[in-house]
């Protein structure tokens, strides 16, 4: 028999090496990316019932972190809600706002302003936004929508002029029927200035005290 060449030798390794082999491992998949971490939630306990809210961190990052540092600091334990400004004739619609009504020991430093145009949020049954005087003066103090609410508190930049809107960062998920209930309670007819004026509670309701939950 012929002895083998060295180049035949060589050539012959090549070829076994660059055959499949039987007993190769299967290519590992790519890991799958983490799913993202869910929504906090906060509850919002009242004398009337419970209120859960998702905070759309997602989002809205800057003013649902905003929502949680007062939550977390408990700023928010013994506010309350303070202002039911709902449509003539129509006690269920409207919206429910409380927070820290510029008291100065609970008060922290305003942040930016995030535009429903920028989160794709809407002032829906349900929605949680930010009050506010300017675009970026927004602090402490939030309102709850009942009803539809986005024809005029949602961003407009085709309005004349165009408007910034309020800064949705959540929704209820638990207990809007508390939330309507607070906003039926009567207001006070004399209370309040300017746009507020005829709005504001009689009877305040306390928000004993905020929490995470889940």
């Amino acid at each position: 028999m012929p002895k083998s060449s060295p180049r035949r030798a060589v050539l012959a390794l090549l070829a076994v090496l660059a055959a499949p082999s039987a007993f190769a491992q299967p290519a590992t998949a790519p890991a799958a990316p983490p799913a993202p971490a869910p929504n906090p939630r906060v509850a919002l306990t009242t004398p009337e019932g419970v209120i859960v809210i998702e905070l759309a961190l997602d989002k809205a990052p800057v003013t649902a972190a905003n929502f949680l540092r007062y939550v977390d600091q408990k700023r928010f334990d013994g506010v309350t809600f303070y202002r039911a400004n709902t449509a003539p004739g129509h006690p269920a619609y409207g919206m429910l706002q409380g927070g820290v009504d510029a008291d100065p020991k609970r008060v922290l430093k305003p942040i930016g302003h995030e535009p429903t145009t920028q989160t794709g949020l809407s002032h829906k049954d349900g929605a949680i936004s930010m009050g506010r005087f300017a675009p970026g003066t927004a602090a402490g103090d939030f309102f709850i929508c009942s009803g539809d609410l986005s024809e005029s508190l949602d961003a407009n930049p085709k309005a004349s002029p165009p408007s910034l809107g309020y800064a949705v960062f959540g929704r209820v998920v638990e207990g809007m029927e508390v939330v309507r209930k607070i906003l039926a309670t009567p207001v006070d007819p004399t209370a309040g200035e300017g746009v507020m004026k005829g709005t504001m509670l009689a009877r305040r309701v306390p928000i004993v005290t905020a929490r995470r939950v889940g």
